[in-house]
């Protein structure tokens, strides 16, 4: 996910490419989904997922979520071990929860780039170390769980190595973790907005919930996450949700992403901006709105989209659909992006927590 500053881009590319989630839109199409069937799986209290980056050091509200995910801890290169950057963050936002008892914190591990999943998942003695370890993590940080990145189970795009048997390995490397964690601490992973690379009619069984990276699903002309579709977006949240459940999960173990951050066509706007530095852009061009999709965008004076992005509206109207829905939750990447009066986060949690109203 290209959601951050230029400066921490550069940052990025020297800490070894973080990026969250860079599915392209073309080329990995997804046939589209029947019309939506009813879920009769039941409806569980909403949680809202807020991504924490290592790299920064904003610290978030902790009334405004019910999970933050500290992104990233990395497997080295002996495919056991972890590689947790800056834990002097990690105790930080562990610390979170003195003012908020219920609030939960996991290690989210890999990240756009990060390797050595597809050798540490291959080998039984690589897996189960790797699991000990993600468990000795937890208890060390007093965390509740980890959350599993890997951009992709049998992809290389983000130039890392692969395996056409990723795919079965996920599932034994999600077998033993669980067994290693138990019942009470949070199982859970990053999913492409495609519904690809994962079995999830077997992996389901061992995870609590699945974050959907519903962005990244368009650079200008199209939509970044397109609620629903319409001639301006290459996918929406709408269909990626009905992929999820297609291939096997529940909706009230999807929860949907959403991004704090727009993407620039380049020329105009930068090819990322966080939604704290749109007021940069939005003297330049004119705000349009897509009812549709359901997202704003920005256009030059010739009308072509120079930034599509997410605003209180958009992420209002996406919380509302989580409810509609009666999906998991919320996630967004990342906390850090949002403005200093929290104003998306502040969207997602009245509507879905009954805040700040």
């Amino acid at each position: 996910m290209k959601r951050i500053s230029i400066l921490l881009s550069l940052l990025l590319m020297l800490a070894g490419c973080e990026k969250h989630n860079s599915t392209p839109t073309g080329g990995d199409k997804v046939a589209a989904p029947e019309n939506n069937q009813e879920d009769t799986t039941p409806a569980l209290p909403p949680i809202i997922v807020g991504y924490a980056t290592y790299w920064d050091t904003a610290i978030p509200d902790p009334t405004l979520v019910t999970h933050i995910n500290y992104a990233f801890a990395h497997i080295k290169k002996d495919f056991e071990s972890l590689d947790i950057k800056t834990s002097s963050r990690l105790k930080k936002i562990v610390a979170l929860k003195e003012k908020n008892p219920d609030l939960k914190v996991l290690l989210s591990i890999g990240g756009w780039g990060a390797g050595n999943f597809s050798e540490m998942a291959a080998d039984e003695t690589h897996r189960k170390n790797f699991s000990k370890n993600c468990l000795a993590a937890v208890e060390q940080y007093n965390l509740d769980g980890i959350d599993l990145d890997w951009e992709y189970p049998t992809s290389s795009s983000g130039g890392i190595s692969s395996s056409p048997n990723d795919t079965k390995n996920f599932n034994l490397l999600l077998k033993d973790l669980r067994e290693v964690l138990g019942e009470d601490l949070l199982l859970t992973m990053a999913s492409s907005s495609s519904a690809k690379y994962v079995d999830f009619k077997t992996a389901i069984q061992y995870m609590d919930f699945v974050n959907i990276m519903t962005y990244d699903m368009g650079d200008p002309p199209k939509h970044n996450a397109a609620l629903y579709p319409s001639s301006m977006s290459s996918r929406s949240c709408d269909e990626s949700v009905e992929f999820h459940r297609q291939k096997g999960v529940p909706y009230n173990k999807i929860v949907l992403g959403m991004p704090f951050y727009g993407h620039g066509n380049e020329s105009d706007v930068p090819e990322s901006v966080d939604f704290r530095d749109l007021n940069k852009y939005q003297d330049k061009f004119t705000e349009k709105w897509d009812d549709i999709a359901k997202v704003p965008y920005l256009v030059n004076g010739e009308g072509k989209m120079v930034l599509t992005f997410d605003n209180e509206k958009s992420i209002g109207l996406k919380a509302d659909y989580i409810k509609k829905k009666r999906l998991r939750g919320a996630m967004y990447w990342n906390i850090e992006a949002d403005d200093d009066n929290w104003t998306l986060s502040k969207a997602i949690s009245s509507r879905l927590l009954g805040t700040n109203e």
